[in-house]
C-alpha cells in the first residue's frame, strides 16, 4: 500500500523530510509553489494535505499560495505552515489560510506530531505513527520496534529511550538532556542510568546494529545512520 502524498512547497529537506518519513507519508515537492505547477504534479486521488515553508520563499507568495489551496475545486488540506519567528506577526488576520504551523529551527518529533494529529483531524487514519532507519522499525501506536524485521523484546524506558533518539537523527544529546527530555524533569537518577540503557539498547539491536547509537565522546550520544559507527562505551565520559 503506498503512503498518502503531502504537498511540499518550495523544498522537502533535512528535518522536514524526516518528519513525513516518520509520518508514513510521501512528499510531492513543487518548487515554484505556483498553482499550475501543483495541479500537475497532483496524484489520481489528490494530496492528503500540505506544508508550506513560508520562511523559504516570499511570505505574500506563500499566503497566496495557502489561498489558492484552500479555494480550488478540490480543496487541499490540512495545511501547516513552516515560519520564523519574525513571522509570527504576519500571521494575524489570515488564521483562515492555514491550520496549523512550526517556528523554526524544524524539530523532527514536533512536526511530525502536528501533521500526524492534523491529518487524523481531517478523517485521514491511514495515517501510519512509525519511524523506519537502518533496519529499526518503530510503531509509535503500539509500542513495537523490530530491527532488521527481529521483534525487539524492550522495557518502557527503553522504548521512550530509542524512540526520542530515533526521532532526532544525526542530533547529539547530553546525558543530562536525555534525562530531562526521556525520564523527566523529576527524575533525580545519575547520568549512569543513561549509559545503563543506551548499552541495553545496544545489546538488543545486536551486533549488526548497534552503531545505530553512537557515543560522542565528552558529550553524549546521537542516533546514527547505518554506514556511521559509534565509539566504544569504554570511550565514553560521564561528565558531559
Amino acid at each position: 500500500m503506498t503512503s498518502d502524498p503531502v504537498l511540499c512547497v518550495p523544498s522537502c529537506e533535512g528535518p522536514v523530510r524526516k518528519a513525513l518519513e516518520v509520518t508514513g507519508v510521501t512528499p510531492v515537492v513543487a518548487s515554484s509553489g505556483r498553482l499550475n505547477e501543483v495541479a500537475a504534479l497532483e496524484p489520481p486521488d489528490g494530496y492528503a494535505g500540505a506544508v508550506i515553508n513560508a520562511a523559504g520563499f516570499p511570505f505574500t507568495e506563500a499566503m497566496n499560495l495557502c489561498r489558492q489551496l484552500r479555494h480550488r475545486e478540490r480543496p487541499v488540506g490540512p495545511i501547516i505552515l513552516l515560519l520564523d519567528h519574525y513571522q509570527l506577526d504576519d500571521l494575524t488576520f489570515r488564521e483562515d489560510l492555514f491550520d496549523d504551523f512550526v517556528v523554526g529551527p524544524f524539530d523532527v518529533s514536533e512536526l511530525a506530531t502536528r501533521l500526524r494529529h492534523r491529518l487524523r483531524r481531517a478523517g485521514n487514519e491511514s495515517v501510519a505513527p512509525r519511524i523506519e532507519h537502518g533496519g529499526l522499525s518503530m510503531n509509535l501506536e503500539t509500542y513495537q520496534a523490530t530491527i532488521a524485521g527481529r521483534v525487539m523484546d524492550l522495557t518502557y524506558m527503553e522504548y521512550e529511550l530509542l524512540r526520542f533518539l530515533a526521532t532526532n537523527p544525526h542530533r547529539v544529546f547530553t546525558r543530562e538532556t536525555l534525562l530531562s527530555r526521556v525520564w523527566g524533569y523529576e527524575y533525580y537518577g545519575g547520568a549512569r542510568t543513561v549509559d545503563v540503557h543506551v548499552r541495553r539498547l545496544r545489546a538488543k539491536l545486536g551486533e549488526e546494529h548497534a552503531h545505530l547509537i553512537q557515543t560522542v565522546r565528552s558529550v553524549g550520544y546521537k542516533f546514527g545512520s547505518s554506514g556511521d559507527h559509534a565509539l566504544a562505551d569504554d570511550d565514553q565520559s560521564i561528565g558531559a
